[in-house]
């Protein structure tokens, strides 16, 4: 399958990830169910990856490609002090966001697509 494909299947399942998380440490950066083995990146690894690098790191697996956009969206809520809302609407527009995003440019790092649609759809934690 195409990696536009994959992004898209991505974007709807972070609408999930937006709409579930409730304060940036609570965001859940769970493995997927259907990923087949244990990751193997580290933060400071996805933090510089470009979107067709964390492809490739995920086995070219969309389960496992979206775990490397959650784990990278609860990294920016969290340094960013934002709380993801609970909203499908919220989820929906930050997974369109990175889908066009990831879609234009392969080359780009995935971290900046993700850290930027989370400070679209993020708001300030009450305790910052």
């Amino acid at each position: 399958m195409r990696l536009t494909h994959h992004l898209a299947v991505c974007c709807l399942a972070l609408a999930t990830l937006t709409a579930s998380a409730q304060q940036p440490s609570a965001a859940t950066i769970s493995p997927s169910a259907d990923s087949a083995t244990p990751h193997t990146w580290t933060n400071e690894q996805i933090l510089t990856c470009t979107v067709s690098d964390c492809w490739q790191l995920a086995g070219k697996n969309e389960a496992t490609f979206f775990d490397i956009v959650q784990q990278l969206a609860g990294i920016s809520a969290q340094t960013r002090g934002l709380t993801l809302p609970e909203s499908a609407e919220a989820g929906k527009r930050a997974g369109e966001y990175i889908k066009a995003k990831a879609k234009a440019d392969h080359g780009q790092l995935l971290y900046a697509i993700v850290d930027a649609s989370v400070r679209k759809v993020g708001t300030k934690s009450p305790t910052n």
